[in-house]
């Protein structure tokens, strides 16, 4: 099974997504399941992981009932308040909706950096296990020392990190990212999306060489074992097409061995989220 471990829907509106600017025209319209049963199908993915794009539960709760309707989405990454007090509450609430794999909060937004670290929040994260839950950290490179307190802090949770926790490619940096990633990679609860690498550079003149020496450092720290495609789809379209994403990664990983290919395109995201084959 072929699995894109990332993605997203929205009905647009400018009042519910804020963060898309003006810059962003091309994700100011609807993305919905048929938009993107077209693009897998043109390049062979089976099933795929959809992912929160907004913190509201009612969001999670309408991402559930798309996968149950559409068969090919295997898993959602949805959204509840960790940092609340009714956490509990509302992680019963879906306790049923089975498809339900994930959470994810909006970190790489909180203006806190340590925002994590907090104490409330540190407690929701500890309710997700006893529910079949695992948490994907969305950050960018400069919250990795904090993400790895927080995944020490839980050694028995699944975590996803998301897009190579963002580096700094727009500026060709990539210490101290690196040396970051393969700490975290230390932790083996952790797994790692190889996804929204083109959004971080400019988004009309990278390339692929200039991605290639961060796909190695995630492929150097995680293995193939701890990798999984995902395309961040429509984000992505700010700066490549899903078709071009999945020949890069497909790209990326053919000197591999036909195992650890697999791993990679499928077998890794359906280990993470617990998918049903």
């Amino acid at each position: 099974m072929r699995i894109d471990s990332h993605h997203h829907f929205w009905r647009y509106s400018a009042g519910e997504y804020g963060w898309i600017s003006d810059a962003m025209g091309v994700l100011r319209k609807d993305y919905m399941p048929a938009d993107l049963q077209r693009e897998i199908a043109g390049v062979g993915i089976d099933g795929v992981v959809s992912v929160q794009a907004r913190q509201s539960t009612q969001e999670t709760a309408w991402l559930l009932d798309l996968a149950e309707s559409n068969g090919f989405i295997k898993g959602v990454v949805g959204w509840v308040p960790l940092v609340s007090a009714d956490v509990s509450r509302e992680l019963e609430r879906f306790s049923g909706r089975t498809k339900l794999k994930a959470v994810r909060h909006v970190l790489q937004d909180e203006p806190d950096d340590d925002y994590m670290l907090r104490g409330d929040f540190d407690r929701g994260i500890g309710l997700l296990k006893e529910h079949g839950l695992r948490y994907d950290i969305l950050i960018f490179e400069r919250h990795l020392r904090q993400a790895i307190t927080l995944v020490d802090r839980h050694p028995e949770l699944t975590f996803i990190l998301d897009h190579v926790a963002k580096p700094r490619i727009r500026e060709d940096l990539i210490s101290p990212w690196r040396e970051n990633m393969k700490e975290l990679a230390r932790r083996p609860n952790v797994y790692c999306k190889l996804s929204g690498m083109a959004t971080e550079g400019d988004h009309a003149t990278w390339t692929a060489e200039q991605l290639r020496p961060y796909m190695q450092v995630a492929l150097d720290a995680f293995g193939a074992k701890r990798l999984m495609f995902g395309s961040d789809w429509p984000v992505c379209v700010l700066a490549v097409s899903y078709r071009r994403w999945y020949e890069l990664e497909t790209e990326f990983v053919a000197p591999l061995s036909s195992g650890e290919r697999k791993r990679i395109m499928g077998e890794t995201a359906v280990e993470a989220y617990g998918i049903d084959k």
